[in-house]
């Protein structure tokens, strides 16, 4: 005679055939993850962000950040006002942001091409100290952080669904990525246990292609990843000493003219509501202080990245400092979804 079974241990036993593949999957991952080191476990976590077939509820929006980044010098001079800044942003984001990775655009890496991007695709990220006479430490820094060969696959494609040609390649952190990082993600204070892929800029002043290029980039934001354009605001080192012989105020060196108009300028073009502010960002670049704030493009471009990549999101000004021929202006695009 058959055996029959109560219909209701029928339907328990069937949830129960299906949720063994995910318990034995769930039971892995959490094996996996207590053999790991924690950036392993990110860059394992990252890895299953693009290769999961499952449909997950999509996160807040993450917002763009335009961090001015400042010399090498600046990671021993802790007081300075832009170190604070650039902890408190670096807490915002670990704390509030909680992103799944970084993507780093740098001003110290640009394309031997006016038409081509690379993006940083090793999974262990070196230093490059790409600067020079500073005293020997300098060249002995070390600042933890793991890459992503599968979020760099994921830019590079994403770039050429924009119609970028863009290649994944070989190359660790400049100091535009790893100095503010030093401050904004003390390994020991606020460490940062997710991936970092940084990529390059256009080998071009083209203002327009950078914000088609941040765009591009747009899309990321909604799968956790947190784009960071890293320059600066003023960045003349050509009127740096002579901005240091013009006198201090308040212990900071008295800002050169052009340092505080364009600085200013800049607030309103990325304030500039989304609709006309591309517009207004490619007008700082026919101002007659442009090329005296910026003799060359590199440190400003990113902040054209973050502009593209802020979509309809309004831009915000969260702090400057004028310091001689130079401006710390920090931006952030879009809001700090709120927690609960």
């Amino acid at each position: 005679m058959p055996l029959r079974l109560p219909w209701l241990t029928i339907i328990l036993l069937g949830i129960l055939l299906a949720s063994l593949p995910f318990a034995i999957k769930k039971n892995n991952y959490e094996l996996a993850s207590s053999l790991t080191k924690p950036f392993q476990r990110a860059q394992l976590a990252y890895r299953s962000l693009f290769t999961s077939t499952t449909t997950t509820a999509m996160a807040p929006r993450t917002p763009v950040y335009f961090l001015s980044h400042g010399g090498p010098n600046l990671i021993h001079d802790q007081a300075h006002p832009a170190y604070r800044t650039l902890q408190s942003l670096g807490h915002e984001i670990t704390h509030s942001v909680r992103p799944k990775a970084l993507l780093v655009i740098s001003a110290h890496w640009q394309s031997d091409s006016p038409s081509n991007i690379q993006v940083s695709s090793p999974s262990t990220q070196e230093l490059l100290y790409d600067y020079y006479g500073f005293p020997s430490d300098y060249y002995n820094l070390s600042y933890p952080a793991t890459g992503s060969p599968q979020l760099a696959e994921r830019v590079v494609r994403v770039l050429g669904e924009g119609g970028i040609k863009a290649e994944a390649v070989e190359r660790g952190l400049d100091h535009g990525v790893f100095i503010p990082f030093m401050a904004a993600f003390d390994s020991k204070e606020n460490p940062l246990n997710i991936p970092i892929v940084s990529m390059g800029l256009f080998g071009s002043d083209d203002g327009a292609a950078h914000f088609r290029l941040g765009e591009a980039l747009a899309c990321l934001r909604d799968e956790g990843v947190v784009i960071i354009a890293s320059g600066m605001a003023v960045h003349n080192l050509r009127d740096f000493r002579r901005a240091m012989q013009g006198g201090f105020v308040g212990g900071v060196a008295k800002p050169m003219e052009y340092c505080e108009s364009f600085d200013e300028a800049l607030k309103v073009a990325v304030e500039t509501p989304p609709k006309g502010r591309k517009e207004a960002m490619l007008g700082l670049l026919k101002r007659g202080d442009a090329r005296k704030a910026h003799p060359s493009l590199e440190h400003l471009l990113p902040v054209y990245v973050g502009a593209g990549a802020a979509g309809e999101d309004g831009g915000k000004r969260v702090w400057t400092m004028c310091e001689g021929s130079l401006s710390w202006g920090m931006v952030r695009f879009g809001e700090v979804a709120k927690s609960g």
